[in-house]
């Protein structure tokens, strides 16, 4: 049988409003080379049409399809076509607070959230069921509905695929250092900073923080910075700012820097982002 190839390259967006607002995608890529980046929510995927490529785990993997991708909160990861013809794909974006929400539901509070060992798994079922709640969160208003599919589908991944992470142990020395360095970075992802300021606030001297940081953290402190600008952006569009408004205040240059590193990092364009979460407000 002669595999369908994906439509032209195009991306759907949309936040559902199922646990305080779930973000999906719906897209078909050709050309479309995700950087390295991460995401603070999971990305549970299901490939469509073709095949992907990504990076995750310190490692490649390849996703064809029917198969399920997933991808851990924060974890580094990229994505391209593992096919000349490119692939397609329906994904959801849940946040760590969601899934502790589910697993306080099911009594497992002191489990923490899940972790998924495995990048790509094979789950006919899973993914039948991933595709039904796609389709109803697309078409059907049926509240209920909706819920309960998103539910039940979250509660099966965790179940089959989930494991416990281990609490980190208590961050001392130079990481308790690197990790101060990612908490500015955090809470203050518009700032022009230097190396030689990050590397003062670790204590350590710049070549070995930068180095230190990446094996720690999956980026140097730099691209670390793109990924919290992005986030901070992210944020300002959802509560109602504009494109240039967002870019400024999360420390971009200019828009059009701002644009380049959202589509590599989301497969989406700002504006798309921005009207998902327009229809969100209405």
């Amino acid at each position: 049988m002669t595999q369908k190839k994906p439509a032209k390259e195009q991306a759907r967006f949309q936040i559902a409003s199922e646990l305080g607002g779930l973000e999906l995608l719906d897209a078909s890529y050709k050309n479309q080379n995700f950087s390295r980046h991460s995401h603070e929510g999971y990305t549970v995927g299901v490939i469509e049409q073709g095949a992907q490529q990504f990076y995750r785990t310190g490692g490649n993997h390849v996703a064809p399809q029917d198969s399920i991708i997933l991808v851990n909160a924060d974890e580094v990861h990229s994505g391209q076509t593992a096919t000349e013809g490119g692939w397609s794909y329906k994904a959801m974006y849940p946040l760590p607070e969601q899934f502790a929400e589910i697993t306080r539901d099911l009594g497992m509070a002191n489990s923490g959230i899940p972790y998924f060992p495995d990048p790509v798994v094979y789950d006919a079922e899973l993914a039948m069921q991933l595709r039904l709640v796609f389709e109803t969160l697309s078409q059907s208003d049926n509240r209920l509905l909706r819920e309960t599919l998103v539910y039940g589908t979250l509660v099966k991944l965790i179940s089959r695929h989930g494991r416990t992470k281990k609490a980190p142990l208590e961050v001392t020395g130079t990481a308790q250092r690197l990790h101060r360095v990612k908490e500015f970075l955090d809470d203050f992802p518009q700032a022009d900073v230097s190396l030689e300021e990050l590397a003062r606030l670790a204590g350590l001297s710049p070549f070995y923080m930068v180095r230190q940081f990446q094996k720690a953290f999956g980026f140097p402190p730099h691209a670390y910075q793109i990924q919290s600008r992005l986030r901070k952006a992210k944020s300002l569009m959802k509560s109602g700012h504009k494109i240039a408004s967002a870019a400024m205040e999360a420390g971009f240059h200019d828009q059009s820097h701002f644009h380049r590193h959202f589509k590599k990092a989301m497969g989406i364009t700002p504006k798309q982002f921005l009207q998902s979460a327009d229809k969100l407000r209405l």
